[in-house]
């Protein structure tokens, strides 16, 4: 049955578009190995179609035979989601090869992509044209939009633009029994039943394949002004984040918050970049603000100075610089998103993706902080994101003196269950961007209320009856 299948669908997208390992000169890590080197499956074989109907009839294929089927982007989520188990008869579908862009719409502001696009060059497409596609991440030189709508990510405009979610307005399908789902109107308005968009986005592969999208665009702000400001607590950064949003309206773009000691982990790992205020003691805390202006950059800056100045007068920023040009611009940004490759190298860590609500941060924080503290003496808090929309990369190190692998081996569930439980008190979710691939899918059952797990299961059941489509991913049926 096997090499009936091979042949199969080497017959449908070309013998050297199906990789697998009888192929000794042939290498699958890429494919069979997550972004964080934490885990690593084994595939019956790597498949790359090249069109929507190459993928409806792998579909078909694999499902004539009870083959499972792992869909694959850029391979850079961070949920163990996109790479085979380690059974060997699981079937990894790359959507790499379909990259093209479809259409672009400037009357209707949209831009349709099939779902190998690269994140940047859909921005960069978008931007020749002169408009806006405002999906942002550290990880979009090579992640797929595809895979970005499979886990709704996030990035770091989700406080003005939203998520993935918000940013597409249709999609093309692959469903589970091979046929084709053409949702790619581009229509803002269709109140015509279920929202079938809504239900794939987010679903990590798990009920079809997603293969192109019709994305918004948006006309190119004027001008965009980045700061970094000083802040002495989290209660600080929530006040500074109110201000503004009274200051700023719609022009705020990005909002981080930065805890001191994953920034020190930049300027350690990383001394070429200039971290502004780093180990000043009034500065526990370092925020990056984004304001993207409609009307000039001289507007931008004059409201940008009006809010720091009310700032400073209510004493919840100790100091702050402001970007004079778009170099400097990228290089605070570049602090920012060099975090986590600097926690990388300060070894192995525990990592949180976590959702509170805003106005309880700190109170949340203060809390666990202490509680970590107190039961894993000497442990250290890498807190760091988008702090706008309430998502804090709450990651966990090992004490200075310790041994990361075994720090990562032994109190990785431990460490976990804390920090889960004090999210569940403050009412916030696990996985705010990155999904529940199998990473989560054992903690879901803890956090999420049966009645929202029994309508997951049921959904999963109705449009994967037979399980193959990336099973053991979110829901456990």
């Amino acid at each position: 049955m096997t090499t009936a299948l091979i042949a199969q669908l080497q017959a449908i997208v070309g013998t050297t578009q199906v990789l697998t390992h009888d192929d000794p000169a042939t290498d699958l890590s890429a494919w069979e190995q997550d972004w964080r080197r934490r885990s690593r499956g084994r595939a019956l074989a790597v498949v790359r179609p090249a069109n929507t109907a190459e993928v409806a009839a792998v579909v078909k294929a694999c499902v004539a035979a009870g083959t499972p089927i792992v869909p694959q982007g850029g391979n850079t989520g961070l949920a163990v989601g996109s790479i085979p188990d380690d059974s060997g008869r699981q079937v990894v579908l790359s959507l790499t090869r379909m990259n093209a862009v479809r259409r672009l719409d400037p009357d209707n502001l949209t831009l349709t992509v099939e779902a190998g696009c690269v994140l940047q060059n859909l921005q960069d497409v978008a931007d020749q044209a002169g408009y806006l596609f405002p999906l942002s991440l550290a990880a979009e030189g090579s992640c797929t939009i595809g895979g970005n709508l499979g886990t709704n990510a996030g990035g770091t405009q989700v406080l003005r633009y939203g998520n993935t979610r918000e940013l597409c307005l249709g999609l093309e399908v692959v469903t589970a029994q091979g046929e084709v789902w053409d949702g790619l109107s581009g229509l803002r308005k269709d109140n015509t039943g279920y929202d079938l968009r809504d239900l794939f986005i987010g679903s990590e592969g798990t009920l079809g394949i997603i293969t192109a999208a019709t994305l918004k665009l948006y006309p190119k702000p004027a001008a965009t002004l980045t700061a970094w400001a000083a802040v002495a607590s989290l209660d600080d950064a929530v006040t500074l984040l109110g201000l503004a949003h009274q200051h700023l309206g719609a022009g705020l773009t990005g909002f981080e918050v930065m805890g001191q000691f994953a920034l020190s982990l930049v300027g350690k790992h990383m001394p070429q970049l200039r971290v502004p205020f780093l180990g000043q003691d009034n500065a526990p805390y370092g925020v990056l603000l984004e304001n993207s202006d409609s009307e000039s950059e001289a507007h931008a800056r004059e409201r940008f100075e009006k809010l720091l100045e009310t700032a400073f007068e209510q004493g919840c920023v100790q100091d702050a610089v402001v970007a004079e040009n778009l170099s400097q611009a990228h290089q605070l940004w570049h602090v920012r998103e060099s975090i986590p490759l600097a926690q990388a190298e300060e070894g192995l860590n525990i990592k949180h993706d976590i959702s509170i609500p805003v106005s309880r941060i700190p109170a949340f924080c203060a809390e666990t902080d202490a509680l970590l503290q107190r039961e894993i003496p000497g442990v250290r808090l890498v807190n760091f994101g988008h702090l706008g929309d309430g998502n804090l990369h709450y990651n966990v190190q090992a004490p200075a003196d310790g041994d990361a692998k075994a720090f990562l081996r032994e109190q990785e569930d431990r460490v976990n269950t804390l920090v889960y439980d004090q999210v569940s008190r403050y009412a916030g979710s696990i996985s705010a961007e990155h999904g529940v691939g199998s990473l989560k899918r054992d903690k879901l059952p803890h956090y999420k209320s049966p009645v929202a797990l029994d309508l997951m299961r049921a959904i999963k059941r109705a449009l994967d009856p037979h399980n193959l489509m990336n099973p053991g991913r979110v829901v456990e049926v």
